[in-house]
């Protein structure tokens, strides 16, 4: 394990668990690498240096949002609480969306920088937001991706708040914008109430890496806000790309974030060099991640030995020079003729691989529900209860005894429940993704 990073910036750590003992022809390695940074920023409110982070907060002002009230309300006071947990010297501005976008703060086509000042006449301009039209989610991301394009900042972050469906714009419309703005910025998205997509607001957040949940609770939004706009002011290192290098004779068959959720990148990869892609991690603060890598090497006899992959985490550097590298770990792989050695599975490889299995059964069990397949339905979402269990995971079984009679969890025996909440079922499928953290001895 090394670390490269300068003494002001945030350090990095990379740490390899995998079972590097393979049989005699086996071909097939995976490692779970972790990724620690520490040292980064804080969110407290102290002034950041110009150019240190921009942040556009969208919110659907669609018709829907009149239908309770206390939604538009919400939506009003979140993002107000939103503005107060900006720092000083943060880029910032405000979207109204709702079959167009229009910006609401400052309304110069240009980002306001975070002061007193500044704060309250958002604050101000925020009272003037009422409810009309419908939803074309890309009109807003575009504005939102123009605003941030601008900027100089080096974190640069979306808060995106919807309600309902992204009906008053083609799909492929939406696939493009999300595909557009990979890369330029990253984006937390939040559905308020129970009438939106699930798909929809995990498939942004999905692309532009960043978080999703319910809020069904409008009067929990502020909360939420807060708290986001906190992890934003903390985020200190922007454009991080796991590198994966390979020797010549091995491929990546896949590489997926497992913690603290499951995001696969695998169709991300950029090449780097003919044997070595970059896959984005986003930006970054002082927080643990975990990925799981399968590399496919070739064959080779007992008592042979190589280096599988080299893991790297890398940043742009200046303009002219090659990128920075700020920890890197090493896999191996090994082959010997001990069948417990080579058979053996890694318990962090085993309690990811589990986890990735969850978050699957409870969103096909979920859809079996949806389609009228009971049967399907049952064992899926038995088959999920029973890796909650068995692995710890307490918050995701909570939400699945919401959905299910559970009548022994550790076989996965269960029953679907008659009648479930809308809001329960959303939240069990928004949420599905979120895992739990391998008990290390």
């Amino acid at each position: 394990m090394a670390n490269f990073a300068k003494p002001s910036a945030p350090r990095f750590s990379v740490e390899v668990y995998q079972n590097e003992f393979l049989a005699e022809g086996a071909r097939d390695v995976h490692a779970i690498v972790t990724v620690t940074s520490t040292g980064g920023a804080t969110a407290t409110r102290t002034a950041v240096a110009p150019g240190g982070a921009a942040v556009v907060i969208m919110v659907d002002c669609s018709g829907s949002m009149e239908y309770p009230p206390d939604k538009m309300r919400g939506a009003r006071e979140a993002t107000a609480a939103a503005v107060d947990t900006l720092r000083d010297g943060t880029a910032f501005a405000v979207i109204a969306g709702t079959h167009v976008a229009r910006e609401v703060f400052p309304r110069r086509g240009l980002l306001a920088i975070a002061d007193a000042g500044t704060r309250a006449q958002a604050k101000e301009a925020l009272r003037g937001l009422t409810s009309g039209g419908g939803t074309a989610i890309g009109t807003w991301l575009r504005l939102a991706d123009g605003l941030l394009h601008g900027s100089t900042a080096a974190i640069r972050h979306g808060i995106l708040l919807t309600d309902g469906r992204n009906e008053h714009e083609d799909p492929a419309v939406l696939r493009a914008t999300l595909d557009a703005c990979a890369g330029r910025f990253t984006c937390d998205a939040r559905g308020v109430g129970t009438d939106w997509e699930v798909k929809e607001v995990t498939g942004i957040a999905s692309a532009l890496l960043g978080t999703a949940d319910i809020v069904a609770d409008p009067a929990r939004l502020s909360a939420d806000f807060t708290h986001m706009m906190e992890k934003v002011m903390g985020k200190e290192v922007a454009d991080v790309s796991l590198r994966l290098w390979t020797p010549v004779g091995a491929e990546v068959l896949y590489v997926k974030q497992v913690a603290p959720a499951v995001q696969d990148l695998t169709g991300r990869r950029t090449e780097a060099s003919p044997r070595a892609g970059d896959y984005p991690t986003g930006s970054w603060g002082d927080e643990s991640r975990e990925y799981h890598v399968c590399v496919r090497v070739p064959g080779a006899s007992v008592g042979q030995e190589m280096l599988a992959a080299r893991a790297a985490l890398v940043m742009p550097g200046a303009p002219g020079e090659d990128p920075a590298v700020l920890a890197q770990g090493l896999v191996r792989a090994v082959w010997t003729d001990d069948l417990a050695a080579s058979t053996a599975i890694n318990p962090q490889v085993a309690h990811y691989t589990g986890q990735a299995e969850l978050a699957q059964a409870i969103q096909q069990g979920l859809e079996a529900r949806k389609l009228g397949d009971v049967g399907g339905a049952t064992a899926k979402l038995g088959r999920a209860v029973q890796l909650a269990s068995s692995s710890g995971n307490a918050d995701t079984a909570k939400l699945l005894a919401k959905v299910v009679d559970v009548v022994d969890a550790a076989a996965g025996t269960v029953r679907l429940k008659a009648k479930v909440a809308d809001a329960d079922e959303m939240t069990l499928e928004t949420r599905s993704t979120q895992t739990v953290r391998v008990r290390k001895s």
